[in-house]
């Protein structure tokens, strides 16, 4: 009995070590990836909001050329 359960307790520390081990090392695989990927949505984001920005920008310009004094009280 004592055997069985020194086994038993054996495998399942052999199982857990095993698990941080393969955690461990996925871990160091994913993460450079996954921060690559975060760098790669951020510069998308920043051209995004540069690219909206420069069109609501324009397309004031249109409106401003339209009609002049419109919205200023004139």
């Amino acid at each position: 009995m004592e055997v069985v359960l020194s086994a038993a307790l054996g495998f399942m520390t052999g199982v857990v070590t095993c698990a941080k081990f393969l955690r461990h090392e996925m871990a160091g695989i994913v993460e450079p990836r996954l921060k690559h990927i975060e760098e790669q949505l951020h510069s998308l984001r920043e051209e995004t909001n540069l690219d909206a920005a420069t069109r609501l920008a324009a397309l004031n310009q249109v409106l401003e050329d339209r009609h002049p004094h419109e919205g200023c009280g004139q």
